[in-house]
Parts: structure tokens; C-alpha cells; sequence
């Protein structure tokens, strides 16, 4: 039973879209949601596509199996409550945290249940919220504060991956440190790491643009890692550092990458893999080994890191809208998945 409604009647029926490959990408039309008691009804207000999606799209993401039903990134208003849900969500804006865990394991029970050993993630191995309506558990929702705008708020979710990286890196105050990748996830990461204390943050990118937006939002200095060999790319990041690197957070996570990290590294320096890489990977161990460096996994987030970005976000001093470089209804689904598969691009947003 509903127990708050929106004032028109609730639908029959909603737009779904249905990601199948990158070019199969359709609009459904199916079965309104029904909340059952705990979870709330949502109607979505962004909803962000971020390169977990078109690596899934393109075949090549390791645990999202096709077809999928997208949407992760999400900033909605919660429309109606069922039992069991406070009424005091209804009518707020809110993101939600996608990690669907167990609670039970080991790992819920330590909290870090972004490692839940049953973890699935809503919009990944679920049906998600790239659609009209969409129901989740109450305890999946976080509270937007009224001065984020709905464009700085939709960020928090891809925020939050960056804050959880940095905050494993250890104590980076004084730190010199280096970002691979200069997608939404680097740049999101440059900030995380500036805000953490870092000294300096070099970037790494193959596109001159990437490159220009990320000295805008604070980086040290930035290098492109194909303008010759990989000796002469780490002796440029330590030219831009004064010295190498103290942790180096890789969000592209390819051979080479990993090649350039562990040559930049300080010995005892930390190698963070933050983006997800399409299969195996080579390291060089040897070096590894030698120079007892720490090469640390990091997944997604937990609560903490959510209310960090928020934080983050809530700082005017940096133009997270930047991001922001394309916007298409649901609809246009299928073109919006097209803008973020653009290497140009930074963020695409869906909005409802």
C-alpha cells in the first residue's frame, strides 16, 4: 500500500532503456514499478553515463553481462513512500548509493561493503534508473543539500569513487602524485587529491583537451604519455612532480599505464587501480618486488565517501560543471550512450 503518492495517478506503464550493444540501444516501454514495503518510488532527474556503461555497451566490461538496463549515477525525487519508508523522504531530492550488499558477510560487517562478498550494483547487474519511474531500498538514499544545483549534484555519484581512491591512498599531505586518465573519474580524482593535501598532481592524457581542463581544475602540470617512450614519460611526470611519485592512481588500468606507474614511483609508493580494466593486465613485478611498491584494488565507495563528495561539491571554488559536456532526454538514449563514447567528451548526462 502506498502510503504517499505523487498527485497525479501513478502510470501503467514507463520508458526503460535497453542496452544490448552499442548499437542496440533501444527505449522500452514496460510495467510501471511498484515499490514494495522499505523501498521508495523515484523519478529520476539525471541520470549519468560513465565509461562502466559504454565499456559494457562495447562488450568489454568484466562483470556487466548483455543485455543490461543502465543507470547508476543517479539523481532523483523521491515521489512516493510505501510502508516502512519515512515520509519525511517524500518530495526530496536525493542520489543513491547502487551498492546492493548482503549486510552478513565479513566484509558488510567490517563496513566496507562496497567488497560485500554478494555485492551486485543497481543498474549494473540490476535493472537501473534510466527510466521514467524506479523503485530502491530507503537505505539506498542520500539526502541532496538545497544549495547543490541539480547539475553540481550529479556528480556525487562519480565523485565518490575518486574520495574512496584517495582516502585508501593513505595521508597524501605533502605528497607528490600522479592521475592517468583524465576522463570524469581523473579529473574527479585530481580533485579528490588536491583536496587531501597532495603538494602536486600531475596528469596523463593522450588528448590536449583532457590535458587543458585538467590544469584548470588544479593540476601541477600534465603530460601525454605517447609523445615518446615510457622512460621518457616518467621523467617528464617527475620533471612536473620535482621528484617521483608517492602514489600514482591509474584510472585507465592497461598495460601501459601500469608501465608508466610503476616507473614514476618512489620506492614504498602506492599504485592505486581505480578504473576497471578489460581483462588481464601486465605488471611488472619485478619492480614490485624490489622496490616494495603497494599495488592496492579500490571498488566504488562506501557512505562516508558520499557525504566527502558531497562536501567536495558544496566548495564553489572549482567548476565541477565543466564536466558537464552533453545533456540528451531519454529518448535519445542511444545518442547520448554515441556523445560519451567520444574521447572528447568528459560527462554525459541523461535528464528526465
Amino acid at each position: 500500500m502506498v502510503q504517499n503518492a505523487i498527485p497525479n495517478p501513478l502510470p501503467d506503464t514507463v520508458r526503460a532503456v535497453r542496452v544490448a550493444s552499442l548499437e542496440d540501444i533501444t527505449v522500452e516501454t514496460v510495467p510501471a514499478p511498484q515499490p514494495l514495503p522499505g523501498e521508495a518510488l523515484l523519478q529520476p532527474i539525471y541520470v549519468g553515463i560513465c565509461g562502466s556503461d559504454t565499456h559494457a555497451a562495447a562488450g568489454l566490461h568484466p562483470f556487466i553481462d548483455l543485455p543490461y538496463w543502465p543507470g547508476h549515477e543517479i539523481l532523483a525525487t523521491v515521489v512516493a513512500t510505501p510502508w516502512g519508508v519515512p515520509k519525511e523522504w517524500m518530495g526530496r531530492r536525493v542520489v543513491v548509493e547502487p551498492n546492493l550488499v548482503c549486510g552478513e558477510c565479513p566484509q558488510c560487517l567490517a563496513g566496507r561493503y562496497n567488497i560485500c562478498r554478494r555485492v551486485a550494483v543497481f543498474g549494473c547487474q540490476t535493472r537501473g534508473a534510466l527510466t521514467d519511474l524506479f523503485t530502491i531500498g530507503s537505505s539506498h538514499l542520500v539526502p541532496v543539500p538545497d544549495a547543490l544545483s541539480d547539475e553540481r549534484a550529479a556528480l556525487i555519484e562519480p565523485l565518490a569513487t575518486p574520495v574512496h581512491a584517495v582516502r585508501r591512498c593513505g595521508d597524501l599531505h605533502g605528497k607528490r602524485v600522479l592521475v592517468i586518465g583524465a576522463g570524469p573519474i581523473g579529473l574527479l580524482t585530481l580533485v579528490a587529491a588536491r583536496r587531501a593535501g597532495a603538494a602536486a598532481v600531475a596528469v596523463s592524457d593522450v588528448l590536449a583537451s583532457k590535458r587543458a581542463l585538467a590544469e584548470r581544475f588544479g593540476a601541477t602540470g600534465t603530460v601525454d604519455p605517447t609523445s615518446g617512450s615510457v622512460a621518457e614519460a616518467a621523467a617528464a611526470v617527475v620533471e612536473v612532480l620535482g621528484g617521483p611519485a608517492d602514489a600514482v592512481l591509474d584510472c585507465v588500468v592497461a598495460g601501459p599505464t601500469i608501465e608508466l606507474g610503476v616507473a614514476v614511483l618512489t620506492k614504498g609508493g602506492r599504485l592505486m587501480v581505480v578504473g576497471v580494466p578489460a581483462g588481464n593486465v601486465s605488471v611488472p613485478l619485478n619492480l614490485v618486488q624490489d622496490r616494495e611498491l603497494e599495488l592496492v584494488g579500490n571498488l566504488m565507495y562506501t557512505r562516508p565517501d558520499y557525504l566527502d563528495a558531497i562536501d567536495t561539491l558544496l566548495d564553489p571554488s572549482w567548476p565541477a560543471e565543466d564536466l558537464i559536456t552533453a545533456v540528451y532526454p531519454l529518448g535519445q538514449a542511444a545518442q547520448a550512450f554515441a556523445a560519451a563514447t567520444d574521447p572528447e567528451s568528459v560527462k554525459t548526462l541523461v535528464r528526465l
